[in-house]
């Protein structure tokens, strides 16, 4: 049984996120060792969200609530959060829902600009990191590696990566309000990681030139000779942000904020030698600080100085744009085509335990009957011929029939006939080989 666990931008709030992306990774971890009923946990952390799936072992009586819990309990210990405070922060999927939901998140159809592309790339990573981990499960595998398929085809047959904008085009857009000529402005981008890249291109798409970068993390100098920018040393940071006039953040390498008060107010002096040199500026000091970090990069107290202003991915989310309605609707098509697909092959595999089980009993009691036709003297092998068609006949109905049931979700009403009927239980490391097989 799949669950899903999701707190969004659309069920906590923007600082109940910020904690929970705090130490994702351990969750998994702390997950698996909670419970024995839990099989896999692939988690997926954003700047939006944070979304645990999770297989459960499925005859556990109440395995969903013991799923829910166990998550909830994974998450107190990995990032300090009461389960209590979580409560109306988050949504929880199961069954056939667990896929649909995923396909749509890795789609960017769940995201605050519909249709951005960095949530598919953040997808991949969640189980890559499972798999490094070794948390995931061959079910999870499935979902996760559908979810990727899902993605590309709503980006190959749709509008919608075109009509969605990612969070770093989106702010740039926003800031265009404040900036009138971008070739002049004086920016400075804090990180060195994925979005640093994306921001780095949009910037110079809009025409900014003057662009260095800073990493907490130390990677500024190879990430300014890769992308031919200035590097800017930790003794310079201060000195190089209180002259720049766009400060961009988005570094995920810092628990706490890399940029304050004390960074923008820094003391006007002269910088060391190959760090950039900004001219003073020759009108009112302004300063736009973006802040795409998660958890924020950026301490609010800057938004109470003079002249700066801040743009943070709350205020973002408010200046979102709505839904392109028509590609929205055809990549939600694709995607409930995709999951229903998903969970069908899923339901027959559920069943095919049973069938074989069925199947290996009817086929044993053919044998035992042919033996017993060949030692009174079937030496044309007619009664043999007739046995293995009237079994083929007998085991056809059944088999249909069982698919057919798994694919409406109700494979439990097959295993529960056969047994009841027949006394058959399908063997749990057979329903383990197959599963295995299939992912």
């Amino acid at each position: 049984m799949l669950l899903c666990l999701t707190a969004s931008h659309k069920t906590a709030s923007f600082d109940m996120l910020e904690r929970l992306s705090r130490t994702p990774d351990d969750v998994a971890p702390n997950l698996l060792r909670l419970t024995s009923c839990v099989q896999g946990a692939v988690v997926l952390s954003t700047c939006n969200r944070f979304e645990a799936y999770v297989e459960v072992d499925e005859p556990v009586t109440a395995a969903g609530a013991v799923g829910v819990e166990a998550v909830l309990e994974a998450i107190e210990q990995s990032t300090g959060i009461p389960t209590a405070e979580l409560d109306g922060a988050y949504e929880v999927h199961s069954g056939r829902r667990v896929a649909e939901h995923l396909f749509a998140v890795a789609s960017g159809l769940e995201s605050v600009v519909p249709g951005e592309g960095e949530i598919a790339g953040q997808v991949r990573r969640a189980l890559t990191a499972a798999r490094k981990d070794g948390t995931t499960s061959p079910e999870l595998e499935r979902l996760f590696q559908r979810a990727s398929q899902a993605q590309r085809k709503v980006k190959n047959v749709t509008a919608l990566g075109r009509a969605g904008r990612s969070l770093v085009r989106l702010s740039l857009e926003l800031a265009d309000s404040r900036i009138a000529d971008w070739s002049a402005e004086r920016v400075l981008l804090v990180g060195t990681g994925a979005y640093a890249a994306v921001t780095l291109a949009t910037l110079r798409e809009r025409g900014a030139v003057d662009i260095s970068v800073h990493s907490p993390s130390g990677r500024a100098e190879l990430f300014a000779d890769k992308h031919g920018i200035a590097a800017v040393a930790d003794a310079d940071y201060a000195r190089v942000a209180s002259r720049s006039t766009l400060l961009i953040t988005c570094t995920n390498a810092a628990e706490e904020p890399v940029l304050g008060p004390e960074h923008l107010q820094a003391p006007s002096a002269p910088v060391a030698i190959g760090c950039p040199v900004h001219a003073p500026s020759t009108h009112a000091r302004s300063q736009l600080v973006i802040d795409l970090g998660m958890p924020r990069n950026v301490d609010p107290a800057v938004a109470q100085l003079e002249g700066v202003a801040l743009l943070d991915l709350e205020t973002i989310r408010l200046h979102a744009p709505l839904e392109e309605l028509q590609a929205t609707d055809a990549a939600r098509t694709i995607v409930r085509d995709a999951a229903d697909t998903f969970n069908v092959f899923g339901d027959r595999q559920s069943v095919t335990p049973a069938v074989v089980a069925f199947r290996s009993h009817i086929f044993a009691l053919m044998e035992a009957e042919i033996e017993r036709a060949r030692a009174r003297g079937d030496e044309d092998g007619r009664v043999e011929q007739a046995m293995r068609h009237l079994a083929g006949v007998l085991t056809h109905t059944p088999t249909t029939r069982a698919h057919e049931l798994a694919a409406d979700g109700r494979g439990a009403e097959f295993v529960a006939a056969l047994e009841t009927i027949y006394g058959i239980t399908p063997a749990a490391d057979d329903a383990n080989d197959v599963h295995a097989a299939t992912a």
